[in-house]
């Protein structure tokens, strides 16, 4: 059950047969008449946009009546084919046909894809089974490769057409990897080539458009992951060709898958395909151990009873018990080496996370370590700064005691300069009262002797007074004189 969701980059324009003859064709020697069986109600359109692929991812892509449609899409035509050479290769069933639109990609210059519509169920049917894996020339590889489509929604936004419905999954839209998908994720029920490394069909195709596809044939290159670079465990996006590291790495494939619903991933070393939704490899096993060549597997019926007279579809139980065979020897095989490098993957894994462990361990300690050095020489700056700030403190203090010293200083000298000052102006004061009381017991005595002298007034009647020198060893002289007389 497939649905298309188209991001449209321009409107639907129609498309004229008139047109289409004056241009170039790849089948000249056909162009001298267009398709005999046109009908007049045929409805030829293009317009430009990208398309996005979905199939249901709980149902198998192989056509099966509750899963047909009269809505038929061609995965891929290319280039050297224009539109009326392709007309003329549906020749054979064109007048069933009321529409075709030719939808063309700008990125894609290699191919182009067509959306058909038929007038019933049945003509549908016709159509899918006459040309679906037909050669468009049978001297190219390329084949037409058609899928049933349940719905078509055209939309010009691009996250719209980019978000899967409910319950679907994206499909890539390069026919090589459609054709490396199993039957029941693709729809494709067989092949005419593996597509191995170096194979000439798929350079054909992937010249300029599929970067998958390129990647593949790139092998001399060393790929590595789009995010952390590694090289080893790569994948590719079968849907983008988004390049990550497996999840036994970093896991950047399982992200790309999380964040944009792309399940498919492709292992560029093994070309094994891996679907995240399914947890499954679901690459395509039909290749013989005898030659390995790839086995056409037996195409289904697809009548609505199963009766095999209707589609002419042929039975062999010989070849299909060989394809069994073929196909259950390749699974032992791969499985078995899938169990090896497994074992081998998840040994490199856990040998990773031993030495990661000890690089954690020993970062830890290194951590731890540096975190103690650390510690310490802040502790150390920080007594470092205390004793600073100790030392600016008692430098502080010690001017301040200096400066009051120099104060005190000074102070003292006042104290001591005005002390002898007044210990000079008491002498004066003691020598000023010493003659004070000399002058005064110099004029006690001499009332004294004045005294004693008038009561003898005769004797000093025709005295004479003279003056008397105020020395005081001539007044005790005379005081003792005077009490001598």
């Amino acid at each position: 059950m497939f649905v298309l969701r188209v991001h449209s980059v321009d409107s639907e324009r129609p498309i004229s047969i008139e047109e289409e003859e004056s241009g170039f064709s790849y089948a000249s020697s056909r162009r001298s008449h267009p398709p005999d069986k046109l009908t007049p109600t045929l409805k030829l359109t293009e317009r430009k946009g990208l398309i996005h692929l979905y199939r249901n991812s709980s149902h198998s892509s192989l056509p099966n009546p509750s899963s047909r449609s009269t809505t038929l899409f061609v995965v891929a035509v290319p280039n050297y084919l224009p539109p009326l050479d392709f007309i003329r290769f549906c020749d054979s069933q064109i007048a069933h046909v009321s529409q075709i639109l030719f939808i063309r990609n700008d990125g894609m210059e290699d191919r182009y894809s067509v959306l058909i519509t038929l007038s019933d169920q049945s003509a549908a049917d016709g159509f899918h089974k006459n040309l679906n894996g037909k050669k468009y020339a049978p001297s190219e590889a390329e084949v037409c490769h058609i899928l049933y489509v349940l719905s078509v929604e055209h939309t010009e936004f691009d996250e719209l057409a980019a978000s899967p419905p409910a319950g679907f999954t994206e499909l890539p839209t390069c026919p090589i990897c459609l054709e490396r998908l199993d039957p029941d994720t693709s729809g494709i029920l067989s092949t005419l080539c593996d597509h191995s490394f170096q194979c000439s069909c798929t350079s054909k195709w992937t010249y300029l458009s599929c970067q998958v596809c390129r990647l593949c044939q790139q092998q001399d290159e060393i790929l590595s992951c789009s995010i952390c670079g590694k090289t080893e465990n790569v994948w590719a996006c079968l849907v983008c060709g988004f390049l990550g590291c497996g999840r036994y790495k970093e896991g950047h494939s399982i992200r790309h898958w999380k964040e944009t619903h792309h399940c498919y991933s492709l292992d560029l070393r093994t070309q094994q395909i891996w679907d995240y939704v399914g947890d499954s490899y679901v690459h395509r096993l039909n290749h013989s151990k005898i030659d390995g060549k790839s086995v056409d597997m037996n195409t289904r019926c697809l009548s609505h009873d199963g009766d095999c007279g209707l589609c002419e579809c042929s039975e062999d139980t010989g070849i299909s018990g060989a394809i069994l065979n073929s196909k259950v020897d390749s699974i032992v095989t791969e499985y078995n080496d899938l169990l090896a490098s497994q074992l081998r993957a998840q040994r490199q894994y856990y040998e990773s996370l031993i030495v990661e462990a000890r690089s954690k361990q020993e970062s830890s300690i290194a951590e731890q370590v540096e975190q103690t050095v650390v510690n310490k020489m802040q502790e150390l700056q920080s007594e470092i700064e205390k004793c600073e700030e100790e030392k600016n403190g008692i430098t502080e203090v010690n001017r301040k005691l200096i400066k009051e010293q120099d104060f005190w200083r000074k102070k003292a000298k006042e104290i001591q300069e005005r002390e002898a000052a007044l210990l000079g102006s008491k002498d004066e004061i003691i020598a000023d009262l010493e003659e004070q009381i000399r002058d005064i017991r110099v004029f006690v005595e001499a009332q004294k002797t004045l005294k004693k002298m008038s009561s003898d007034s005769d004797g000093i009647r025709e005295g004479t007074i003279l003056p008397v020198p105020i020395n005081d060893e001539p007044v005790r002289k005379q005081k003792k004189s005077n009490r001598r007389k």
